[in-house]
């Protein structure tokens, strides 16, 4: 199973895959019946989670029902525990959004509810993050996972995304890092697919952010939390959802700014 997921992943373009994946994980789920896990994004339980990943595969990753990984279970446990995110019902731009929220937000928040990106057929509006199409101070929060890694110009996408939301607003912005690297190590001369696996981890990578992540976040001009969240969960809670240490990194514009 691991060896035909990394196969997919590495050779069908990821739009096709987006079209098409919550037909076959399902099925895949049969045989992954029990009780010993839950996704606390849709509910359901099974045996263990399918595996995921482009290079190694992951054990115990992926929910067959919604297609929520790890991180998008963690992101929604503290969104539900710690936030007052569904009671408010925010103004929500949601770049790249992930397949296991968008029903669920689309109910809660309606036409509130903003998806934008530049290749995935999910999105209702086609944008580049580094020139988001929307007015200053439009939204009062702003969820963008995954996606920094692979824009040409972080910082520009990072300005962007302080310019859209209010000030006071907030939002979360995930990326993969590397903790053993102090320093984001990026280099523009390297442009194949197989030099960017080899240097960032994944083919579609353009940099790899090390400890220095939170610092660049705030270099536009947030304020950002680093939450390692799972350390405050039961380990049993940690089991039961099928999680892994990594942070959470929530970001917010400061309700005055300084000009």
């Amino acid at each position: 199973m691991k060896q035909l997921i990394r196969f997919v992943l590495n050779s069908v373009p990821r739009k096709y895959i987006q079209r098409v994946v919550h037909f076959v994980t399902p099925v895949l789920g049969l045989f992954y019946a029990g009780d010993r896990v839950q996704c606390p994004v849709c509910g359901r339980r099974y045996a263990k989670f399918l595996p995921y990943g482009y290079v190694k595969p992951r054990e115990n990753a992926l929910c067959p029902h919604c297609l929520a990984l790890e991180r998008h279970r963690l992101m929604w446990l503290y969104l539900l525990r710690e936030t007052t995110f569904f009671e408010d019902k925010p103004r929500l731009l949601h770049v790249a959004p992930e397949r296991c929220y968008i029903r669920r937000l689309e109910r809660l928040l309606g036409d509130r509810y903003v998806t934008a990106d530049l290749e995935s057929p999910l999105a209702k509006v086609k944008m580049d993050v580094q020139k988001i199409p929307f007015a200053s101070d439009e939204f009062d929060v702003i969820f963008c996972n995954h996606i920094l890694e692979h824009v040409e110009d972080d910082r520009a996408a990072l300005r962007e995304l302080y310019r859209v939301l209010r000030p006071g607003g907030w939002g979360i912005v995930l990326s993969p890092v590397n903790y053993d690297r102090a320093v984001t190590y990026e280099d523009s001369s390297i442009v194949t697919p197989e030099e960017r696996l080899r240097h960032f981890g994944q083919k579609d990578h353009v940099r790899e952010f090390g400890r220095d992540y939170p610092a660049r976040l705030a270099e536009c001009g947030f304020e950002v939390d680093e939450i390692d969240y799972v350390s405050h969960l039961d380990p049993e809670e940690v089991a039961l959802y099928g999680l892994r240490r990594e942070m959470i990194y929530r970001v917010r514009k400061p309700a005055v700014t300084v000009s």
